[in-house]
């Protein structure tokens, strides 16, 4: 039996970066995690989310990122909970991502939205590295649950390696996030 070797091209290469870099983007401003309701007998919220998010076949996800207050309060999520070694951000496919800020949510529960400010993330495979941010990313809440799920966006590129696209674009339901 004969053992066939794929080919690699430029082409290969190069849609490779344009899906780390989504990934990576992506991986920021996914997220998952639930608070829970306001009120006598409701229980304390943990100030915690988690997230995932896949994209060109791989996916990134962390778990248990402390945030600064619970939904549906104004909240940051720390970056030193969500990167490693804090945190448990890990990426599919030889990816790696790092949240370079502490992204502030905010939420309008009687349209059923939140909206975060800014997404500063960076992804790295072999030697290519892309640096990407968005600014005022939408979610949509998913029932009556604190998950949500974006609309699109698109994130700039605001360093990397000349590889990286200039831009990249998050289809709406390609990250959630949920609360807790």
């Amino acid at each position: 039996m004969r053992h066939i070797t794929p080919i690699i091209t430029h082409r290969t290469r190069i849609s490779r970066v344009v899906g780390i870099a989504a990934l990576a983007v992506a991986a920021a401003f996914a997220g998952t995690g639930t608070a829970l309701a306001h009120g006598p007998g409701a229980s304390v919220a943990e100030q915690k989310v988690d997230g995932v998010m896949a994209v060109a076949g791989n996916s990134c996800s962390w778990t248990g990122a402390s945030t600064s207050a619970a939904a549906p309060d104004a909240l940051t999520v720390d970056r030193a909970t969500v990167n490693a070694p804090g945190g448990n951000l890990a990426c599919g496919g030889g990816i790696a991502a790092s949240l370079n800020n502490n992204p502030a949510f905010t939420f309008d529960d009687a349209a059923g939205t939140a909206r975060t400010d800014l997404i500063d993330i960076t992804g790295k495979q072999s030697f290519i590295s892309c640096r990407y941010k968005a600014t005022n990313i939408v979610w949509d809440r998913d029932g009556v649950s604190r998950k949500y799920v974006n609309r699109a966006f698109t994130a700039t590129k605001t360093s990397g390696s000349f590889l990286c696209p200039g831009s990249v674009t998050t289809p709406a339901g390609d990250a959630s996030m949920l609360f807790r």
